[in-house]
């Protein structure tokens, strides 16, 4: 049982350096937009992504996870023909979508709200829909089978062939926002390619009706939930397209990029964290190591939250050349969201670690209605908040939806496994975190954010957390220590 649960791990990290890279990279690349694209394409090409990440599910509707499912527990021979039967009905259901879209191209690009000069971009993103969907069961074969390494290098290659024609296209032919599908679709299409000796090497061109209609009853249901995950990351573009205009969502957008770094230590931190918790659910003391864990996650975390949030603009504005600053100076405003989606995925990373109790006692049904409950808010405080606060309030409604789904979670889990966490210290790192966003937001619209006022507020920050007890050198050792052990 142990080595399994190593085997996990060991896969884990594959998969997670390649997503992290990816994420990394994709934030790389919102300095290098700014300086040649307008506000409003930034909203526009921002918009159309927000669309294709709903698409994407209508598109495998849940088939990738029920062919990981059926094929797990069959035989040798029979492996292939829940291959053949998932690839197969896929790709036709693909097929169709894509015909379908292009017939209604017009309407579709209208729903959109492509302008018109923009009209070939919708071609872009049914092509990209099409490759994308073709390589999500082969790409689940890979997982199944353990072949976490060409799973990771297939994904990179992605990644640089998508960064590296990115700044072809951009660079040397000039194409703007086109540049932008342009790399996407050839990425994508190179992938699949890639992909095509997995993908003969087990298909058989026939549909087995049985197993075609397991895999559809359980994959079916997992559109709505897929569909609300969906929701809470990206339903605030359309939003507030509708509800402002591009140019304002090409501002929303580049603060919301650059408030994602806390998302990237997240990501991290979930790769090593589910394996950790599943090898030491068993131990006598696990739910104290987990409190700890807890604890430790927020302080870190808050400390990279003030630091971000206080001098992202100075990097920002950091010259890269004659009258160059990293992000171009027009795009700057939208920095403002910046403090306000890093602590969004704070709250996401405590999402994170409370999940452990659930999958320990195999209660994840519960994860749909916490996801839902977010989605829900999300759209509700968008509605309510950005006709008042602009980009501010879009960025208070991902806020939202991350903190009750973080409660929901924090009081669904705590049925089923309790674990007695800090809490008088969590409040007390919560406690300054919010002073100290409610002292940022004092100065920025008291224009008082000099270096002085920031350097002040961030060694305020750290004599609260010191003074409060918070920071107790003897207990960060012995955590230290435990993990390295039991890790």
């Amino acid at each position: 049982m142990l080595n399994k649960i190593k085997e996990l791990g060991k896969d884990t990290a594959i998969y997670g350096i390649s997503t992290i890279v990816g994420r990394f990279l994709n934030f790389l690349l919102v300095p290098f937009y700014t300086h040649f694209i307008s506000r409003t394409d930034m909203g526009i090409y921002t918009n159309i992504y927000a669309y294709l990440a709903f698409l994407n599910i209508f598109y495998i509707y849940g088939m990738d996870a029920a062919f990981m499912k059926y094929s797990s527990q069959a035989g040798p021979e029979t492996k292939k023909k829940v291959f053949s039967t998932a690839y197969v009905f896929v790709t036709l259901s693909t097929l169709a979508l894509t015909a379908v879209l292009l017939l209604l191209r017009i309407p579709f690009g209208q729903l959109m709200a492509v302008p018109a000069r923009y009209s070939r971009l919708i071609y872009y993103v049914i092509l990209i829909l099409l490759f994308d969907t073709l390589s999500l069961v082969p790409f689940a074969n890979l997982r199944l089978e353990r072949k976490a390494g060409k799973f990771a290098a297939l994904k990179l290659a992605n990644i640089l062939v998508n960064l590296g024609l990115n700044l072809l296209f951009f660079l040397k032919f000039h194409w703007g926002i086109e540049a932008i599908f342009a790399a996407n679709l050839a990425a994508s299409a190179v992938t699949l390619l890639l992909l095509a000796p997995e993908i003969l090497k087990r298909l058989r061109i026939r549909i087995d009706g049985i197993e075609l209609k397991k895999m559809l009853r359980f994959g079916l249901p997992y559109l709505p939930a897929s569909l609300a995950a969906t929701m809470v990351q990206v339903i605030d573009r359309p939003v507030v397209l509708a509800m402002t205009n591009a140019d304002t969502l090409g501002l929303y957008q580049t603060g919301y990029k650059l408030g994602i770094f806390m998302m990237l230590v997240v990501s991290m931190f979930q790769y090593a964290w589910q394996p950790f918790f599943l090898n030491n659910a068993r131990e006598k003391n696990a739910r104290e190591i987990f409190a700890k864990v807890m604890s430790l996650f927020v302080l870190t975390a808050s400390l990279l939250w003030i630091v971000i949030s206080l001098f992202i603009e100075n990097l920002a504005r950091l010259q890269i050349g004659p009258g160059r600053t990293l992000i171009e100076e027009h795009f700057l405003p939208g920095l403002v969201v910046v403090p306000i989606i890093l602590l969004a995925y704070l709250f996401n990373g405590i999402y994170v670690n409370l999940q452990a109790g659930l999958y320990i006692e195999e209660k994840t049904k519960y994860f749909p209605y916490i996801t839902g409950a977010g989605a829900l808010v999300n759209v509700a405080v968008n509605l309510l908040l950005i006709p008042i606060l602009g980009i501010v309030g879009a960025a208070l409604a991902t806020l939202a939806s991350y903190l009750v789904m973080a409660v929901a979670i924090f009081v669904c889990a705590q049925r089923f496994y309790k674990i007695k966490y800090e809490y008088g210290k969590l409040l007390k790192i919560l406690g300054a975190v919010l002073a100290a966003l409610v002292l940022y937001y004092y100065g920025y619209y008291h224009a008082m954010l000099t270096l002085a006022y920031k350097g002040g507020l961030l060694l305020a920050f750290v004599a609260a957390l010191l003074a409060l007890g918070v920071v107790e050198k003897k207990e960060i050792f012995r955590l230290v220590k435990t993990l390295l052990r039991r890790g």
